[in-house]
C-alpha cells in the first residue's frame, strides 16, 4: 500500500488473537497495551494520542473525551465484539470516525453457549457437580436434583436477530412444544424455524424458558425488571447471554430469592466482573458464567481478523467488511 508505515493503530490489550494483530503489523505501526487486562482509563487516554485507528473491546469506553484525546487523525474505531454499546456512535459519526464491529462470526458460538447455560441451569448441573464432589451424593433418589426438561416446553426468545434465531433453531431440536419470539419487527426467518411473534408480555406469561438475546439499546435497558419477572411463571427459567444492562439486577435477585421465578442462568452481569460479594453468587438457583458467549477458539480468531480488516479498510479507503452504519 502507498501509505505503508504511515498509519498508527493502538490495540487496547495484549491478548488479542494473533491473526488480526499480525494483519495490522504488516501494514501499520502498531502499539499494544502491555497487559492482558482492561487498560486503565488514564493510560488509554494517553495511548490513543495521534493514532489513526483503535482496536478495542467491550471493556473500553469510546466517548467524546477519548476521541478528543486521539485527535483529528483518528479514522476508525473497531471493536472485537458484536455489541457496541460501549461506543458513543453519535459522537463518532459527528467526527467522521468509522466504526467496525464483528456481527455474524460469533453467532454459532454464542448460541451454543446459550443452550449450554440453559441446560446447566435447568438441570442444576453446578449443584449436582458440587454434591458429587462433596459427599452429598449418597444414593440415587427419585426427586433429588430434578429440574425441568425442554421437551414439551414453551420457549420464549427476546430479540430475534441472528443469535436469537440460532438459539431458536437449536432449542427446536429438543422437541419443544412452541417457540415464541419478541422483536421490534417481524422476522421472515421465523416461519421456517416455526417461531411465533408475540408481545413481550405474552411471551413472559406463556414461556417456561425465557432467553434474552436482545442488543442493549435505550429501549431494551432493564426491560427485565420487577414487573417483567412478576409476569413470568413461578416455574420459569430466565437465561441472559446478551448484555447485563438488559436486566434490572436487583429485581432479578429479588425474584430468585422470593421464588418469583425458578432459576436464572447468566453469562452477562452488571458490572463485569461481578463482585464476589454479590448476592447472585449466594443463590443456588443462579448459574453465572464470566461472559464467555463467543469464547470458541475459531470464533475469536475470526473476530480478530475481521476487526483488523475493518481497520485496514477504513485506513485504506476501501470497503470495511463490517461497518456499523
Amino acid at each position: 500500500m502507498a501509505n505503508a508505515g504511515k498509519y498508527k493503530v493502538f490495540i487496547t490489550r495484549s491478548d488479542m488473537p494473533e491473526g488480526g494483530v499480525e494483519l495490522l503489523k504488516k501494514q501499520c505501526e502498531v502499539n499494544i497495551w502491555k497487559a492482558p487486562l482492561p487498560i486503565p482509563r488514564t493510560d488509554l487516554i494517553k495511548s490513543v494520542s495521534g493514532v489513526n485507528g483503535i482496536y478495542c473491546s467491550l471493556t473500553e469506553k469510546i466517548d467524546a473525551e477519548l476521541l478528543d484525546a486521539a485527535g483529528p487523525g483518528l479514522k476508525v474505531v473497531a471493536t472485537i465484539s458484536v455489541g457496541y454499546d460501549h461506543i458513543d456512535v453519535a459522537e463518532c459519526k459527528k467526527r467522521g470516525v468509522k466504526i467496525g464491529y464483528t456481527p455474524d462470526v460469533l453467532t454459532d458460538a454464542t448460541a451454543e453457549l446459550t443452550l449450554a447455560l440453559l441446560l446447566s441451569t435447568s438441570r442444576r448441573l453446578p449443584e449436582a457437580i458440587h454434591e458429587a464432589r462433596t459427599g452429598g451424593w449418597v444414593s440415587w433418589a427419585p426427586t433429588w436434583m430434578t429440574g425441568p426438561g425442554l421437551a414439551g416446553a414453551i420457549v420464549g426468545v427476546v430479540g430475534f436477530g441472528r443469535i436469537g434465531q440460532a438459539v431458536a433453531k437449536r432449542v427446536k431440536a429438543f422437541n419443544t412444544s412452541q417457540i415464541l419470539y419478541f422483536n421490534r419487527s417481524e422476522r421472515p426467518e421465523a416461519k421456517e424455524i416455526g417461531a411465533v411473534k408475540v408481545s413481550f408480555d405474552e411471551l413472559l406469561m406463556k414461556s417456561d424458558f425465557v432467553i434474552c438475546c436482545a442488543a442493549l439499546t435505550p429501549d431494551t435497558k432493564e426491560m427485565f425488571n420487577k414487573s417483567a419477572f412478576e409476569k413470568m411463571k413461578r416455574t420459569a427459567i430466565f437465561v441472559n447471554t446478551s448484555r447485563g444492562g438488559a436486566v434490572d439486577q436487583e429485581a432479578l435477585i429479588e425474584a430468585l430469592q422470593n421464588g418469583t421465578i425458578r432459576a436464572a442462568g447468566l453469562d452477562v452481569t452488571t458490572p463485569e466482573p461481578l463482585p464476589l460479594d454479590s448476592p447472585l453468587f449466594k443463590l443456588k438457583n443462579c448459574v453465572i458464567l464470566p461472559h464467555i458467549g463467543s469464547a470458541a477458539i475459531e470464533a475469536r480468531a475470526t473476530m480478530s481478523e475481521l476487526t483488523a480488516n475493518n481497520i485496514l479498510g477504513a485506513l485504506n479507503g476501501t470497503k470495511m467488511p463490517a461497518e456499523l452504519q
